[in-house]
């Protein structure tokens, strides 16, 4: 990826330099080499930190929402994964097309720092990656290495597609390898062949973990309201302190319900969380009931305005929907 990296910092530079864009959002360089960090560049002076590496896994689409209410054009790199977000958030109208110039780039994966620790990489100094191969040197030892596949983020074990949907233009996009055979869909399918019993077991053991950072809201592309309704002190759920059962369910559930029919499945909430709870796994299952009785359908596919695009099966009616009672007794008929 480092041939990559300097082409989109001379890309950044360029736009920068000439006036084209204001800012540029990419990823910056933290003090650690898996610390990469969504950053706004407005100073080309500054883009020696900007990097773009398998540790860049964050979807900068969100970031865009803030940014297109204020003045000025920003250059955005995205990856596969993350354009699909970007298209959702041009259909509801929380960013400004024409204040943003976007970069596909290409991306074979990106590596999840919290499986390198369970596979017993501590004290983690430098990670160099060599083609499918991970050099690792730790506190411990040196020249260690592993499997890429091995370390890559759940969501990309599952990726929907390797083709930017929406671009202004491309860089690298030959990385973007093939899509590796995934059924997304397999985990949902054990949860369902539990008992109701062992289902909600399952739901609490992970959900007693929550702390409520709020990390899983603020980095979900979904979750764009100008005001949430649990930073909303009058709403009477702002029980955190209280760390009770019920709000842990009420809040995870009430997010899952927000983002159906709009959630673009790009794991964000899964791999920000402190407590590695599998959020995702929430809205994956409305995703999988949402193509059961509705028919096929990926939010974020198609740009607004294609003839292609359409909306959410939860925000349009046809007499062909499915009756209630097909959901809730299992019969009946569409």
């Amino acid at each position: 990826m480092q041939r990559i990296a300097e082409k989109l910092k001379q890309k950044a530079r360029d736009l920068l330099e000439t006036g084209a864009v204001d800012a540029v959002l990419g990823w910056k360089k933290g003090e650690l080499p898996y610390d990469a960090t969504p950053y706004f560049f407005s100073d080309p002076k500054t883009l020696e930190d900007m990097v773009y590496d398998g540790f860049c896994g964050s979807n900068l689409s969100k970031y865009l929402v803030e940014k297109c209410r204020k003045p000025g054009k920003t250059l955005v790199f995205l990856k596969p994964c993350d354009t699909y977000s970007l298209n959702q958030l041009l259909s509801e109208h929380r960013v400004d097309r024409e204040k943003i110039h976007a970069v596909g780039i290409g991306c074979d994966g990106m590596i999840d720092v919290d499986k390198l620790r369970a596979k017993g990489f501590k004290g983690l100094l430098t990670i160099e990656e060599e083609g499918d191969i991970l050099r690792i040197n730790t506190l411990y030892g040196e020249n260690n290495s592993l499997e890429r596949q091995e370390a890559l983020l759940e969501k990309c074990l599952s990726c929907k597609s390797k083709e930017h949907k929406i671009f202004d233009e491309r860089i690298g996009e030959e990385l973007s390898g093939k899509i590796k055979e995934a059924d997304r869909f397999a985990l949902v399918a054990e949860l369902e062949a539990m008992t109701p019993d062992e289902r909600f077991a399952f739901w609490r053991s992970w959900l007693s973990m929550c702390i409520r950072c709020n990390a899983c809201r603020n980095a979900c592309p979904s979750c764009n309201c100008l005001k949430c309704i649990f930073d909303n002190v009058q709403s009477g759920v702002s029980a955190k302190a209280n760390n009770t059962d019920f709000e842990e369910n009420l809040y995870h559930i009430i997010r899952a319900f927000h983002v159906a029919g709009r959630c673009s499945d790009c794991g964000e909430c899964s791999r920000v969380c402190p407590q590695l709870i599998p959020i995702h796994l929430l809205n994956r299952k409305f995703i999988k009931d949402i193509n059961l009785f509705y028919g096929d359908f990926q939010a974020g596919e198609f740009p607004p305005g294609t003839d292609d695009a359409v909306c959410s099966p939860l925000q349009r009616f046809d007499f062909g929907d499915v009756e209630p009672n097909v959901i809730s007794k299992g019969g009946g008929k569409k």
